[in-house]
This record gives C-alpha cells, sequence and structure tokens, in this order.
C-alpha cells in the first residue's frame, strides 16, 4: 500500500513550510555599450548620401581600429529625409537630412576614455553612454541565485528550529519570475550622456576619465519545505 501524498498546504502530521530566499550582489561590470548618431544634410541628395557614408565608414574603422576591445558593432537605422520649404504653394525640398544609427560594444575598459573622446570630436556625430552592464552568461546571475537558494534554505531551518522542529524535505523550488510569469518591462538603465560634435577646430581634446558604474544582481526564489512535528 502506497503512503498517500501530503496534501499542499501540509498536516499536522507533515506540516509545510513556506520561505522566500533573496540575494543582492553588487559587482563590476562587463561590457560597455555606446550608442553613437552620424549625421549629413545637404541640398542635393547624393551629396548627402556620400557625405553620410564617407562618415559612417570613418566611424566604424575607428571602432575596428581597437581590435578585440570592440566586441560587437551594429548598424541599427539609416534614415535619408527631405526637408520640404515651410514657404510657398508649392511643395520643394529644401535640403536632405540623413542619419546613422550604431551601437558598440566593449569589453575592454582600457581604450573607452581614449575612443569615447575620439568619437564625441568627430564631425556631426552624436554619442550616447556609455551603459555598463553584464553579461547575459555572467558568473555574478549564477552566484546570485546560489545564494537566494540558500537564504531560503537558512530561513526555512531558523523558522523549524524556533519550533523545536527540523527540516524534512524540499517539495517545491520555483524562481519568483517563473512563478509570476507575464509581460516584462524594460530593464532600467542609468541615464544616457549626449555628447555632440559638429566639428572640432584646435588640437586633439583631452582623454575621458569614465569610471566604470558597478552593477546591482538580485536574486529571489520562493521554497516551500515539510518539517517534523512541532514542539508547542
Amino acid at each position: 500500500m502506497t503512503t498517500p501524498e501530503p496534501l499542499p498546504y501540509g498536516t499536522p502530521g507533515t506540516p509545510r513550510l513556506a520561505v522566500r530566499g533573496e540575494a543582492h550582489l553588487e559587482v563590476e561590470p562587463e561590457i560597455a555599450r555606446l550608442g553613437i548618431t552620424i549625421s549629413a544634410r545637404g541640398t542635393d541628395r547624393h551629396k548627402a548620401l556620400d557625405d553620410l557614408t564617407r562618415r559612417n565608414n570613418h566611424v566604424i574603422d575607428l571602432l575596428k581600429s581597437h581590435g578585440d576591445a570592440v566586441e560587437k558593432i551594429e548598424t541599427s537605422t539609416i534614415t535619408i529625409t527631405p526637408q520640404l520649404n515651410d514657404k510657398g504653394r508649392h511643395e520643394r525640398i529644401r535640403a536632405y537630412r540623413g542619419h546613422v544609427h550604431l551601437a558598440a560594444t566593449l569589453g575592454d575598459f582600457t581604450v573607452l576614455g581614449e575612443l569615447t573622446t575620439r568619437l564625441a570630436d568627430l564631425e556631426l556625430t552624436r554619442l550616447d553612454g556609455p551603459w555598463w552592464d553584464l553579461r547575459n552568461d555572467s558568473p555574478a546571475h549564477r552566484e546570485a541565485r546560489r545564494r537566494a537558494v540558500h537564504d531560503a534554505v537558512q530561513r526555512a531551518r531558523e523558522y523549524a528550529e524556533a519550533l523545536g522542529s527540523r527540516l524534512v524535505a524540499l517539495v517545491e523550488l520555483a524562481d519568483t519570475e517563473a512563478e509570476h510569469a507575464g509581460p516584462m518591462g524594460p530593464v532600467p538603465r542609468p541615464a544616457a550622456g549626449a555628447m555632440r560634435s559638429a566639428g572640432y577646430g584646435g588640437g586633439a581634446p583631452a582623454t575621458l576619465d569614465l569610471e566604470p558604474q558597478r552593477q546591482t544582481v538580485y536574486a529571489q526564489v520562493n521554497a516551500r519545505l515539510t518539517m517534523t512535528p512541532p514542539v508547542l
């Protein structure tokens, strides 16, 4: 004859304990992301496009010149927009404006200050960032989850000991994101610092001194365990 499974809410002979485990870690960032917007404007469409292409190629060459320090270069959007003359009875194009948006990911912060300075000094170039982050497979995420599980078990043990009981078995362990599944909002990021350049007539500007922003890693689990009957 098989022993019946304990009820989900427990029984006097098999009390059930539900706890939450949490962990917060502060770690150094592993990557930095830069947003680069290159612009061009002219009365002739082909000339504006040529200028945009030339500046885009120059930025990409500058990024690639830093070798493996720049891990990824991505082009997100390209736009060429005619600008109409606001005056007059007929629609006339007075200029063309073009933009290219690039994203660069760096894993070596030793070149970041020099690279951001050179990018910000380029003609008609906007620089946003850096945004500090961890890699998706960062060991910090795994360590936070491990600590959250240990915290849950330690809390459960303390509750059981307060009742003169001891833990018997783990019934369920759930990541809170899995337990409350739903659409996730955007991950909050630090506000971007924007630097714009329309060309610089003097010598090369001084290299920026950038301090990486420490990242907070958070993990939370819900655990349900059974324990021996308490001594009341």
